[in-house]
């Protein structure tokens, strides 16, 4: 087959754009198709931001961190500017969970501690320490002692057990 081949039988959305339709599990590995997934989040769902915490800590609750973080990654892209370092970090703590979970210690961590960093830079810039009720030093704390203990060899850790809560 030739690249152009190759090219012609990826999965595409109805722009265009390179989409897999393979079915994913719960932490967001792809799986063959045919196979029985979990269902994926819908992409470019603008919510309230009060919908994005509650529906991403029902994600994260369920050990679906890699959804959660595709909810996150909504508000980071549909959100105001001045909010996007809130919802990206938010986002890259789910998915240094979803690392985690996958047994991935340097992405696990390095996410982690990339996404307190900015809650940490949000809480300090913005001078809001719990926009929306969410609980940023409390968060930004747990990510980093989980970094820790994944950089410590205690891999991998149960995504649903290790689910952070968002509001305090």
């Amino acid at each position: 087959m030739t690249n152009a081949g190759a090219w012609d039988a990826r999965d595409r959305d109805t722009e265009g754009r390179a989409r897999s339709a393979r079915p994913r599990d719960g932490l967001g590995r792809p799986l063959p198709y045919g196979t029985e997934g979990v269902p994926r989040q819908p992409e470019g769902v603008v919510r309230a931001p009060a919908e994005t915490v509650a529906e991403a800590q029902a994600l994260l609750d369920a050990g679906k961190p890699f959804h959660a973080h595709e909810v996150f990654e909504d508000a980071w892209k549909s959100g105001p500017e001045a909010e996007r370092t809130l919802w990206r970090g938010l986002a890259q703590l789910a998915v240094g969970l979803t690392h985690a979970a996958r047994g991935n210690a340097v992405g696990g961590a390095r996410l982690l501690r990339r996404g307190a960093q900015a809650l940490a830079e949000w809480e300090t810039g913005e001078g809001e320490d719990r926009p929306y009720g969410i609980d940023l030093a409390g968060l930004a704390r747990w990510a980093r002692e989980l970094a820790d203990r994944v950089e410590s060899g205690d891999l991998p850790v149960d995504a649903a057990d290790e689910a952070p809560r968002l509001r305090s």
